[in-house]
């Protein structure tokens, strides 16, 4: 038995994803790519509120979903050192 990329679940050998939304959903997340100057600013210039106005914006103004957004800004919060935590459900 193999493993989907993307959600974890366990998939034949055979195949690559379990599904097409979790491929279409992997590559995404991969295609995203978040300036070092963006995070600095929402982690260290910006409260909570300003935060969240500043990644609607961004997904909007790139076409991203904003899941997929979310999840690898936190994933590379925690890389950078911006916070501690790692998030409890990113894929």
């Amino acid at each position: 038995m193999s493993h989907c990329p993307f959600c974890k679940k366990k998939i034949a050998m055979s195949k690559a994803f379990c599904s097409r939304s979790c491929k279409e959903n992997y590559f995404q997340l991969i295609a995203i790519q978040i300036p070092k100057l963006f995070m600095k600013r929402i982690y260290l210039f910006c409260d909570e509120n300003e935060r969240e106005q500043e990644i609607l914006e961004f997904a909007s103004r790139h076409h991203w979903r904003l899941d997929l957004l979310r999840t690898k800004i936190h994933n590379e919060a925690v890389r950078m050192g911006y916070i501690d935590e790692p998030a409890e459900s990113s894929k």
